[in-house]
């Protein structure tokens, strides 16, 4: 869903400090497989609100709207940008507010109908589950449909990963005040209800999070700085920051090779910018030396064209916060 405050703090903040707008990476200039960066072109993807990296198909990013005509997904072709395929997931309602998307084991896509920022209250929400396509083409996919509520009642999330070797499912909630990671059953059953349960405070209001590929570290971005965090079996333990484009950021993906995390907007023509991932994303570096450039402390390196956000923005920030609650009391 559109979110007018988010967007009123990324112009704010923009005019505040005057820096200039993030520039991706060009793919040309990167391994011609787009993970350097890249820009959506489809005027179809106008809120994409999800990403996540093939892995059979090299280069192949996938995405979604959060709200759509219809239960589609986009491939796109991050070497050019363009879409290559959208799939019509067929089984399934119709969805609600979409705001997640991420693979899991065996080339398996989920996707997480879970948003509810405007204050509904939805009693259930639902994920969705479909083989990735082995042909990129226009096509209709069917899905599995499960339905989700948490213990602790009903909530508003964006963010759903998928452990890329258990194939658990789990879901962070957005609060401003910082969230929960919900742990879901082992396995999801489409006949019955699937509860999820809070296992770990999650530092951050959280648009969306990634696993690496090797399924050791946790990834979670918010609008204005990111988190990232061992896995340990669930029992997350917090690592270090990294920085985030500057705007509607709404999410976040490794590379398949896990070197890299790319960091997508909401918005017509909407960037993905890319940085190194915090502790190799668990690959080693092409130097074999597995180096990274976020220290344990929370420092992070990102690309050049990356805002970082300083004390001052961290001020602005609070001054923007207080606005919103003001707009909430009037």
């Amino acid at each position: 869903m559109r979110r007018p405050f988010a967007l009123l703090a990324g112009i704010l903040l923009v005019g505040a400090f005057a820096l200039p707008a993030a520039v991706p990476a060009s793919a040309a200039d990167g391994d011609g497989k787009g993970d350097q960066g890249f820009t959506i072109s489809d005027p179809r993807i106008t809120e994409s609100s999800g990403l996540a990296a093939s892995r059979q198909h090299p280069g192949i990013y996938w995405t979604h709207n959060d709200q759509d005509t219809g239960a589609y997904l986009y491939a796109v072709d991050s070497a050019t940008g363009k879409t290559v395929a959208r799939i019509t997931m067929t089984g399934v309602g119709t969805p609600r507010d979409v705001e997640a998307i991420a693979i899991g084991p065996d080339n398996q896509i989920w996707v997480g109908d879970i948003g509810d920022n405007d204050g509904v209250t939805w009693p259930y929400v639902w994920i969705y589950k479909l083989p990735e396509p082995k042909v990129l083409k226009d096509q209709s996919v069917k899905a599995a449909q499960y339905v989700v509520k948490y213990t602790d009642g009903s909530r508003d999330a964006e963010s759903m990963v998928v452990h890329p070797r258990t194939g658990r499912v789990y879901i962070i909630d957005k609060q401003e005040d910082g969230g929960h990671l919900y742990e879901g059953p082992t396995t999801l059953s489409s006949s019955g209800t699937n509860v999820f349960k809070p296992v770990k405070a999650v530092d951050l209001w959280a648009t969306d999070a990634a696993f690496s590929p090797d399924g050791r570290q946790l990834v979670v971005r918010g609008y204005f700085g990111g988190i990232w965090y061992d896995w340990n079996g669930g029992d997350i333990k917090r690592k270090g920051r990294i920085s985030v484009p500057l705007g509607q950021g709404e999410s976040v993906s490794y590379s398949p090779d896990g070197t890299k995390l790319l960091l997508g907007m909401e918005g017509a023509d909407s960037k993905v910018e890319a940085q190194d991932a915090p502790a190799g994303g668990g690959s080693k570096s092409p130097s074999g030396s597995g180096s990274s450039s976020a220290s344990e402390d929370g420092g992070s390196g990102t690309s050049s064209g990356t805002v970082k956000i300083g004390v001052l923005a961290l001020g602005a920030v609070a001054a923007l916060f207080g606005l919103r609650r003001l707009f909430r009391r009037s």
